[in-house]
């Protein structure tokens, strides 16, 4: 607004913003019809993406950056929710990164002096429905070498003893407690059993119930299904193992 002597001019000024592709950041954008909300969709001709033309101003789940985040944050036990309100995003988004996240763990050697094994439970669907965790870990290094999940009986432990096998790993020693299933998995190694042994895995349990939401003793935040429950504990595993996501 302008005043000159005893007039009033109003000056319009017109802004122009031009609209990039939230997912390869091309400008190569056409229009293609209306939402429901009759809000402008756009297409971009690039990558095929369709948004709509405020979205990338209003809507913070599609910037750059967000991913790496909401992983960290996962795998620091941040929950599913809170992590939606942190960053005022959908719940639907932070499911989908960690539905399309893709983290797994290799031995870092071929051979340890010695390995704790324990079981670890969690719930999956319904606290009615525990499933297990075995895994076995090295103490020196404070690496998860190898793991399966199953229910807790013999089978499971013996997967997990072919799963090393098959990763190509060998040991002086496996140290576990006195379950009847570990004694009998791993009879033909040098099996030591006793719970002075595994205070190294026992305190790993401890870290993982800190870091993974869905491993707390006391939570209403358990998986529904169970790929999410697996992605969850790979970023998890990863994190520990090789630091930052």
């Amino acid at each position: 607004m302008v005043i000159i002597g005893k007039c009033v001019i109003f000056v319009v000024m017109k802004i122009t913003i031009e609209l990039t592709c939230p997912r390869c950041q091309s400008a190569n954008i056409v229009k293609n019809g209306h939402k429901i909300n009759k809000k402008q969709n756009y297409l971009c001709k690039d990558c095929n993406r369709q948004f709509i033309g405020d979205h990338a101003l209003i809507y913070k789940g599609c910037h750059s950056g967000l991913i790496h985040k909401i992983l960290l944050m996962l795998s620091l036990g941040t929950g599913i929710r809170d992590i939606a309100k942190i960053e005022n995003i959908s719940i639907k988004k932070v499911l989908s990164v960690l539905a399309n996240s893709n983290h797994t763990i290799t031995p870092k050697q071929e051979h340890y002096d010695s390995l704790e094994v324990d079981e670890f439970w969690t719930f999956v669907g319904s606290k009615q429905n525990k499933v297990w965790l075995v895994y076995a870990y090295h103490r020196g290094t404070g690496e998860i070498v190898s793991f399966v999940w199953g229910r807790r009986n013999t089978n499971t432990a013996k997967k997990l003893r072919n799963n090393l096998l098959s990763l190509g790993v060998s040991f002086d020693a496996i140290y576990t407690d006195n379950w009847n299933s570990f004694i009998t998995a791993f009879s033909g190694d040098n099996h030591i059993v006793g719970k002075e042994n595994t205070a190294g895995i026992e305190g790993n349990n401890c870290r993982l119930r800190h870091r993974i939401r869905r491993a707390f003793r006391r939570t209403c935040c358990f998986s529904k299904k169970m790929i999410n429950h697996i992605k969850a504990f790979n970023l998890g595993f990863y994190y520990i193992n090789f630091g930052y996501v």
